[in-house]
């Protein structure tokens, strides 16, 4: 896998400025509350609150990958998937795990980064990876 980044002009990061700020994502479960309540207690995200239990989780920073689709693992065309990475794997499933968190698997070199996968409520199954490429300043 060929790695190749470049780095934005200033005029180029302000143009970026004004179009997307962000990314909003979503996970369906049959279990909304509990779900809620384990990301507000054992991942610790900050949140806004929307009334009536509606809960906005506020993310440190995010990036996005396009793949192809692939039928031998099911991925099929319009696949959304949502990952949380980390600077240290190793540290951060052993704190999790403190904090009463299911790992599903061990940590495996998958190229891109070092990976694990953790079940939420709801069997939300979630990837957690530390990146094994240079990840780039927010804009």
């Amino acid at each position: 896998m060929k790695r190749e980044s470049r780095n934005l002009s200033i005029n180029e990061h302000e143009e970026m400025k004004i179009m997307i700020k962000g990314v909003h994502t979503m996970f369906y479960t049959s279990q909304v509350e509990e779900l809620r309540k384990f990301i507000k207690e054992k991942l610790q995200f900050t949140y806004s609150d929307l009334g009536d239990g509606w809960l906005i989780f506020d993310l440190p920073e995010a990036d996005m990958g396009c793949h192809p689709s692939e039928t031998e693992d099911g991925k099929q065309s319009g696949t959304h998937n949502i990952s949380f990475y980390c600077d240290d794997i190793n540290n951060t499933v052993k704190e999790l795990k403190s904090r009463g968190v299911e790992f599903i698997d061990g940590i495996s070199d998958q190229g891109y980064g070092l990976v694990t996968h953790f079940i939420m409520p709801g069997d939300v199954k979630v990837q957690l990876y530390e990146p094994l490429y240079q990840k780039k300043n927010n804009l």
